[in-house]
């Protein structure tokens, strides 16, 4: 039985999962969470085998919290279910830790074989995002957009910053150190060719990776 943790701050997409699973005999929501303190608490209180995580969260980020999940507990599968389209965040999260990315308009037979997929252990790559990922494998790093150069730590510190975090901010939620953070943002800037945070903030924006 594949125990999962849905993490999502709708009540009413996280009742429609649950009556979606418990049509599967081999897979139980065993836990749910509204928000990233809660999904800490869970993991920490049930026997889990794979959590079902949206990036838009209150308070921390889907994407702090599935850092913090991959560092805690590094064997336990990671499914992002995100209202995202997965140009947008798939690659970056899969490079950070998750074990697959599902857009929320995908077939629900791709939800169950994505979970089935990762509790096995193994890496869930949709049709679409494979796409994606051969095209980036052919292109030139000039044809890509320039979020798609970021390391997974990288874009973590990018969304902080593209929303506006300070750096003493982002070093405190992160445990690292102001020189360590800002040391990632000059990183980020010379990557993605740019000189400023507002910089940043344009681009998240202009591609819809902040709202």
């Amino acid at each position: 039985m594949i125990r999962i943790l849905i993490a999502d701050d709708h009540a009413v997409v996280r009742a429609g999962l649950r009556q979606f699973i418990s049509g599967h005999s081999d897979m139980t929501v065993a836990a749910e969470a509204a928000n990233g303190a809660e999904v800490m608490e869970q993991v920490r209180n049930c026997e889990l085998d794979v959590v079902v995580l949206d990036i838009s969260m209150p308070g921390r980020s889907g994407i702090d919290i599935m850092s913090s999940l991959h560092q805690g507990s590094p064997d336990l599968p990671v499914l992002i279910l995100s209202g995202f389209a997965e140009e947008q965040y798939a690659i970056n999260l899969m490079r950070a830790g998750a074990s697959g990315y599902l857009n929320k308009e995908a077939a629900a037979t791709q939800l169950v074989n994505a979970i089935r997929t990762v509790a096995q252990g193994r890496k869930y790559v949709s049709p679409s995002l494979a796409q994606l990922l051969a095209d980036g494998l052919s292109a030139k790093d000039l044809d890509q957009p320039a979020h798609g150069k970021l390391s997974g730590r990288e874009f973590q510190i990018f969304c902080k910053l593209a929303k506006g975090d300070a750096v003493t901010q982002i070093a405190e939620e992160l445990f690292l150190s102001v020189k360590t953070v800002s040391t990632y943002r000059t990183r980020i800037l010379a990557k993605m060719g740019m000189k400023s945070n507002a910089d940043l903030t344009y681009y998240a924006i202009k591609n819809q990776l902040i709202s």
